[in-house]
């Protein structure tokens, strides 16, 4: 029988996993043809381990689907946190980690790495039944992995290097902050890594709309944002699953677009090997490495500031050199004033003229107008004139309006 860990060391490898059963799901085990079948059912019951009351299945002529059901509106918590807290770790490894914070057990303590391994030796290895030794080597990468990551902090003091502990930040009054932003901002997970660290039982918030898939791409965001903070150019693959050529792509990350209707996050970038401003989904991102700084970064990020004039989703350039137009007219009942507040709300670099006090007429002039064409379908029962200055789109809108009435039985 095979075995397998419910801790694990890549993280990407689950990631895909993930995708898999619950992004674009229903696949039989037969069918999965990414890796072994055993790599499958090691994944699978990884999974299950995790998110057990969430991973469902079902049975058809192909085989038995797995996949895992959420539904979001009755979660507080993203379960998808718990993969993030289920990194793998050697006995050595977590001795090590114990052993150090002993030592270093408040900010005052400081000390330097030969008096570390004199402590470690005398007051705590000395009794084991099986002899345990760290060399020097491996404790002093472990405290400066550490200081990376600023829970140690090191200093210089008379020509010696010491290690004390970073001061404690008391976050018991942020609950409110640290929970809101755990389940709504980008990274969260590192609020609910915070979280952890207070003793909390209440449930503020709930969620009619709660994008929790995101969060699995949360370390690839936070090396984008770190990127574009410090303006350098990253290199990662882009696994779209319409190219199976894998190839890396160089890109100055210039800025994040988030969805606030379906929690979609894209990655808007100055794609070096093309010499153009192009859109990337996150959740095709993979392997991010960082290089140098790119000095061209303030005039890209004006040339896309430009360019956000005339975007209405993250097609950031036109398939002509001029826009397309949208205009659409919408007549409503004098009780229906709610769907002009929604119009006003939602109409992003639109204009809405005022014809009476029942007639309204949005006009746009943006880069891809297909890109409206979901949403302009959420008032399609109050819409008396449309049009698209793009023949394409514009045929493509009145087909599937006519699918639509032969599907009721509809005459138009």
């Amino acid at each position: 029988m095979s075995s397998y860990n419910e801790l694990i060391k890549n993280f990407e490898k689950v990631r895909s996993y993930i995708h898999d059963f619950y992004i674009y799901g229903f696949k039989t085990r037969e069918q999965y043809d990414k890796k072994s079948l055993r790599s499958y059912d090691d994944e699978r019951r990884r999974i299950e381990s995790w998110l057990g009351e969430y991973v469902k299945s079902n049975r058809s002529d192909e085989g038995k689907n797995i996949f895992i059901s959420i539904d979001s509106r009755d979660v507080t918590c993203n379960p998808l946190y718990k993969i993030w807290k289920a990194k793998s770790f050697t006995d050595r490894d977590i001795t090590l980690h114990f052993i150090i914070f002993d030592i270093l057990c408040k900010a005052n303590i400081s000390h330097t790495i030969v008096e570390i391994m004199e402590i470690i030796d005398e007051e705590y290895l000395y009794n084991f039944c099986e002899p345990i030794f760290f060399d020097e080597s491996t404790v002093r990468k472990k405290l400066n992995e550490y200081c990376d990551e600023g829970l140690i902090i090191k200093e210089k003091l008379n020509k010696k290097v010491i290690y004390r502990r970073s001061e404690d930040i008391c976050i018991d009054d942020l609950y409110d902050v640290l929970i809101y932003f755990s389940e709504v901002l980008p990274c969260g997970v590192i609020g609910s890594f915070l979280l952890d660290r207070i003793n909390y039982s209440k449930e503020i918030f709930s969620f009619k709309h709660h994008f929790i898939t995101g969060s699995i791409d949360s370390e690839v965001l936070l090396n984008i944002f770190l990127a574009i903070r410090e303006k350098k150019v990253i290199n990662f693959f882009n696994n779209s699953r319409n190219n199976s050529d894998k190839k890396r792509i160089h890109v100055l990350p210039l800025e994040v677009f988030i969805s606030v209707q379906d929690g979609k996050q894209c990655l808007l970038g100055y794609n070096i090997d093309f010499e153009t401003i192009k859109s990337f989904r996150i959740d095709n991102i993979s392997d991010v490495q960082f290089e140098e700084v790119d000095l061209r970064f303030d005039e890209f990020k004006n040339e896309l500031n430009e360019m956000k004039k005339s975007m209405w989703g993250v097609s950031v350039s036109p398939l002509k050199n001029k826009n397309e137009t949208v205009e659409f007219t919408i007549k409503v009942k004098q009780s229906e004033k709610h769907i002009v507040r929604r119009l006003m709300r939602e109409k992003r670099i639109g204009v809405v003229k005022e014809i009476d006090n029942c007639t309204y007429q949005f006009f746009a002039s943006v880069y891809n107008s297909g890109e409206l064409m979901p949403w302009i379908r959420t008032f399609i029962c109050r819409i008396v004139d449309i049009h698209f200055s793009n023949p394409i789109i514009d045929k493509r809108f009145k087909n599937d309006l006519k699918k639509m009435y032969e599907m009721y039985e509809i005459k138009n």
